[in-house]
Parts: structure tokens; sequence; C-alpha cells
């Protein structure tokens, strides 16, 4: 009986290791690389966004009578 109860215990000890939920270690080293991943991704998508779709001058109409060499009829 003992020797099932080692064995069980050893084989959960084993899957607790390889965890994630239950190694902090790992994992708190896995989250905080996600996080700088994730930050990265975020600021060169914007950066990309910006890149594509910077401001673009409109064709704006402007009446000939407020020009600085102003056109009269």
């Amino acid at each position: 009986m003992t020797s099932i109860n080692q064995d069980y215990q050893e084989e959960l000890k084993k899957v607790q290791d390889r965890d994630f939920t239950h190694n902090w270690v790992s994992s708190s080293g896995f989250l905080f690389y996600l996080q700088i991943a994730c930050f990265i991704a975020l600021v060169l998508g914007g950066c990309y966004k910006l890149y594509t779709k910077r401001f673009e001058k409109p064709e704006v109409t402007i009446q000939e009578s407020t020009l600085y060499t102003p056109k009269y009829k």
C-alpha cells in the first residue's frame, strides 16, 4: 500500500512540476515575456498604422478674391 501511495505522490510531483499553474517561477517568467511581446506588438502596430494612414492635405477650394493677389470679376 505504501508503495502505491509513494508512486502516486511521485507522479503527482512530476505533473505539478510541469504544470503551468503550480510552478510560479516558470509561469511568472512566461507572463512577463508575454507582456513584453504584446507591448512591442501594440507599439509596432500603432507605428505602422500611423505610417500608412498619415495626414494627407485635402484639396480645399479658395475664393479667388481672398488670395494674396486677388482676382476680381
